[in-house]
């Protein structure tokens, strides 16, 4: 079957994901969530095909890798959006009219999905089950890399509609060619919107040359700015979480700002550093203080494109400033809006943060690894918005909807 045909498919099962009741919605997550798990054996077979076929050194290596903890933990995250209420319904505003006119404006599902995305064989499932749970049907376009994870998940997931009684055709997985991306970008008409995940490469790509409206999500090149009442064992702690929890991930920390004022705390701020074997990529007044006391394997002077540069691997830059306006003027320039923080025990300097600092997440004394649809109690998420435009931030089930005004009344004409 063509990739066209595929998205004509989708288009025509729409209307039949209208009629899916709640019920009949929840069981449909809930028996994918047990399949998951009672067929771990054959997702990590597919798996290891995906993962022979790239270095383990290569930083997508984590973000293509199943586990079996990660899989039961994808099993949870099902379970999490399956008893999440559906918003689908929810009457956002009601009134009468003096005229007579009843107006009603309700969430209604968006439609189609197109989501692209590469190594992530867990966006699969999480895309899947926000579309489903909203409504939507879900076209999916995964990359090569990922081949094999996303024809055995997909399997899963067809099997689970099937045996409740709903067309497979509510999700469509499009063949990993560029080409089929390029078919999905000009589906005017058939795909209602399209949501990239993945490199800042991938992302532009698809905002530059989608004929289908976009909702961005964003690469994370992610700050904290350590500043000069910092807590030091509490920046050390949240910093090294941060970068180090997982560098594959978009809200992992690459980038260290530090008031020149604590200089002398920043060998002891990065030392855990070197146990994960991270690579600091200093500024001159960062460099002249680690050079010694981390390190020298570890340590290299920054380059001018150190910062503004999402590592997603064991690199860490350091800049350091004079005074708070050139932390914000350093991230107001480098940031991409994803997730920024700041340690300080200062009310002052942690309220203008808040207020200046421009991100769809911003943190005071917090690792940004928090930036999560499921942290943030959303169940999952289908990916971080870094755009203003219908969502920003971690977008789960409402940002999976738009809104119709239904109209009633009895026979009124206007004169």
């Amino acid at each position: 079957m063509s990739t066209l045909s595929q998205i004509v498919k989708a288009r025509e099962s729409a209307q039949l994901m209208v009629r899916v009741d709640n019920e009949a919605n929840r069981k449909v997550l809930l028996d994918l969530a047990d399949k998951a798990e009672q067929s771990i054996p054959e997702l990590l077979k597919a798996n290891k095909l995906d993962l022979d076929k790239m270095p383990a050194t290569d930083p997508r290596f984590d973000r293509l890798k199943l586990t079996e903890e990660r899989i039961k933990g994808i099993a949870s995250d099902l379970r999490n959006v399956a008893n999440m209420n559906s918003p689908i319904g929810d009457v956002l505003e009601q009134r009468s009219m003096p005229n007579g006119l009843e107006l009603k404006k309700i969430r209604v599902a968006l439609g189609v999905v197109g989501v692209i995305y590469e190594a992530r064989p867990n966006v699969t499932f999480d895309v899947f089950a926000l579309c489903f749970r909203t409504g939507n049907v879900a076209v999916l376009k995964g990359g090569q890399d990922a081949w094999n994870s996303n024809c055995a998940i997909t399997k899963l997931i067809h099997e689970c509609l099937v045996s409740n009684g709903i067309s497979p055709e509510v999700v469509q997985l499009l063949p990993p060619e560029r080409e089929a991306a390029t078919v999905l970008m000009e589906a005017v008409g058939l795909v209602d919107v399209l949501i990239p995940r993945g490199s800042q490469g991938l992302i532009n790509s698809v905002r530059d040359n989608s004929k289908v409206p976009v909702i961005e999500t964003g690469a994370g090149v992610v700050h904290t700015y350590f500043d000069e009442s910092a807590d030091l064992e509490l920046g050390k702690k949240v910093i090294y979480n941060a970068k180090t929890r997982r560098v594959s991930v978009c809200n992992a920390l690459e980038c260290l700002v530090i008031h020149s004022s604590r200089l002398n705390d920043l060998a002891a701020l990065v030392a855990p550093m070197a146990d994960k074997s991270v690579l600091i990529l200093a500024d001159n007044n960062a460099f002249e203080v680690l050079n010694g006391n981390y390190p020298d394997n570890l340590l290299q002077p920054a380059s001018s494109d150190a910062f503004g540069k999402e590592h997603l691997d064991y690199k860490l830059s350091v800049k350091t400033v004079d005074n708070m306006d050139e932390a914000l003027a350093h991230i107001a320039k480098y940031s991409t809006k994803h997730s920024e923080a700041i340690i300080t025990t200062s009310q002052t300097n942690k309220d203008r943060f808040f207020k200046e600092v421009d991100a769809a997440a911003v943190y005071a004394n917090t690792s940004t690894a928090f930036t999560d649809g499921a942290q943030f109690g959303m169940g999952a998420e289908i990916g971080i918005s870094t755009q203003k435009l219908h969502a920003r931030g971690p977008m789960a089930l409402p940002e999976l909807t738009s809104y119709k005004w239904l109209i009633d009344s009895d026979g009124l004409t206007r004169p």
